[in-house]
């Protein structure tokens, strides 16, 4: 099982807690001038990322490429990293990677630092689209990282038919009950229900939440599992025939079973982004913005997309990729077209406790 990016049912709607405890100051950071010319080599970097989301050797190359010592330290959540950047004034971090999300809410409390993008030349790499993203436009205080979308991951030859909706999933045929899974982090677990019913995955309205909540617990008896880690497994050994997942980790159960499909239903779905963020308090910043630049070189983005196995946001990268590893992994041929139907989620701010509360009722019904 890999180490992922989203283990466990990190709680989206306790990051708006921890935040207003922890922060003082409102609506981003200084956006204070940097020298083009200092010296890197006198900086040290410390970066947070997921584990086995970026090149091993990540640190030793970026430091042969800048002279800038780097330290690659790991996060197993965005609740993970949030809490650490919120607990003290200097969390020891210059670059956190968070969920798109994540980064609204740290900038909107004055936690992250605007970029500099006299030093991020290698933006350019980026598709337009990747600037016009709702949680931060213009990508005043995070450059994506990586990107995608949630669907049905199966295999066709356990369900007997493709899928089309989220019904299929929510009120599975009788000879797929106890073979399916659905994810149970807060904003995926309600995304199903809601985009069933024609509603948007960041909706705060109490009376859709409420009819999607109902939805999820009628269909929770249905269920083999609610499952944030190993579901692409249980495609592959066959106890699961149907998966509410996340396009790039179905590549996961597609690499050892190439018959598993993965589909994004006709009601829609999100687009998520991870991103990369300096903080506020670091004193590195011009070390921290080269660090960002050099990520969106074509070159290690195109790593990304080969390795990770999730689509990247950099168009000289994603026209890099060999077409053998789109055909083997179809996910990776989702155009920017088709993930711009999705909704982008964002921060819902105190409104996210109302997912909290959904998914803990949901968990907790027998």
């Amino acid at each position: 099982m890999r180490t992922t990016r989203r283990t466990a049912a990190a709680a989206v709607g306790a990051i708006s807690l921890a935040l207003m405890t922890a922060a003082c100051s409102t609506g981003g950071g200084s956006g204070e001038a940097l020298d083009p010319e200092a010296d890197l080599s006198e900086q040290t970097l410390t970066v947070s990322i997921w584990a086995d989301y970026s090149p091993e050797d990540l640190a030793e190359q970026f430091e042969e490429a800048t002279g800038v010592k780097t330290t690659i330290v790991n996060h197993t959540t965005n609740e993970d990293i949030v809490a650490k950047l919120t607990a003290s004034a200097d969390p020891g971090i210059d670059v956190a990677f968070v969920s798109g999300q994540y980064a609204q809410a740290l900038a909107e409390q004055g936690l992250l630092a605007e970029l500099d993008k006299s030093l991020i030349p290698n933006e350019e790499n980026l598709y337009p689209e990747a600037l016009e993203l709702a949680y931060d436009e213009g990508n005043v205080y995070s450059e994506p990282y990586a990107w995608g979308t949630t669907g049905l991951c199966y295999r066709p030859d356990l369900t007997g038919y493709d899928p089309t909706s989220w019904n299929d999933l929510l009120d599975p045929k009788p000879e797929l009950v106890g073979k399916t899974t659905m994810l149970s982090t807060d904003r995926w677990l309600a995304l199903p229900a809601l985009k069933a019913q024609g509603h948007s995955v960041n909706t705060t309205d109490d009376a859709e939440l409420e009819e999607a909540k109902a939805q999820l617990i009628e269909t929770k008896s249905t269920l083999l599992a609610y499952d944030d880690t190993t579901f692409y497994s249980k495609l592959v050994s066959g106890e699961a025939a149907m998966v509410e997942a996340w396009d790039g980790w179905c590549n996961y159960g597609i690499a050892e079973d190439p018959q598993i499909k993965f589909v994004v239903p006709d009601e829609g779905a999100d687009l998520w982004v991870d991103t990369m963020t300096v903080l506020e308090s670091s004193k590195n910043k011009e070390a921290a913005m080269a660090f960002i630049n050099y990520i969106l070189d074509p070159e290690v983005q195109t790593w990304v997309a080969e390795n990770i196995l999730y689509k990247v946001p950099n168009q000289a990268a994603m026209e890099a990729l060999d077409p053998s590893i789109i055909e083997a992994y179809p996910t990776l041929g989702i155009t920017v077209d088709e993930l711009f139907e999705q909704e982008v989620i964002v921060d819902l701010g105190e409104d996210s406790l109302k997912y909290v509360d959904l998914n803990a009722e949901v968990l907790a019904t027998n």
